[in-house]
């Protein structure tokens, strides 16, 4: 993992390798397992970006539990537009449901803030966080998610899920922007 890879106009280079990703979602499988193992919980998985944290995830999870979907968008290139939009909403009812956000970044917060908002109107009887990255110099709202994987810097990153303008999504690790050959 040690190569510099382009996509686009942008180079990267290695920051958290398959590993150290598996191993900690392998920790968060367990946590949630503590907590939720009796309770069938809903985990909404945030799309594009968090469809392979959210595999490996689920799999890690060795309880009953189910699944949706939503899309969101705030991203265009490498930053936020700060603009929501729903590009496709629940069609699952949350009211006395344990839900659990499944996310692959969280950097401003705003997006996620929005989100939950609605989440939150809809009558959940739990609503928690998992998150692979947080950024926390990023963060412009109160957002702390209850099971994460990393702290990141404050620098734009792709794989694992994470992408630049469609590309990167499909490698096993995480890489970060970078100004090397």
């Amino acid at each position: 993992m040690s190569k510099v890879i382009q996509a686009h106009d942008l180079k990267f280079k290695p920051f958290i390798e398959a590993a150290a990703i598996a191993e900690a979602v392998q920790k968060m499988g367990s946590a949630l397992k503590v907590e939720y193992q009796d309770k069938n919980p809903l985990f909404i998985c945030v799309l594009n970006g968090a469809f392979v944290f959210a595999a490996d995830l689920l799999r890690a999870c060795d309880f009953p539990c189910e699944v949706a979907f939503v899309r969101l968008a705030s991203y265009q290139g490498s930053s936020s537009t700060g603009k929501v939009t729903t590009i496709f909403g629940l069609d699952v009812p949350l009211k006395n449901r344990h839900v659990i956000v499944v996310e692959d970044i969280v950097d401003s917060g705003l997006t996620l803030s929005h989100f939950l908002k609605e989440l939150t109107a809809l009558q959940p009887a739990s609503l928690k966080l998992a998150v692979l990255l947080i950024k926390p110099e990023a963060l412009q709202v109160d957002i702390r998610p209850e099971y994460f994987g990393f702290e990141i810097p404050n620098e734009f990153v792709v794989g694992y899920g994470l992408d630049y303008d469609g590309l990167c999504r499909n490698l096993p690790a995480i890489y970060i922007k970078t100004d090397e050959n």
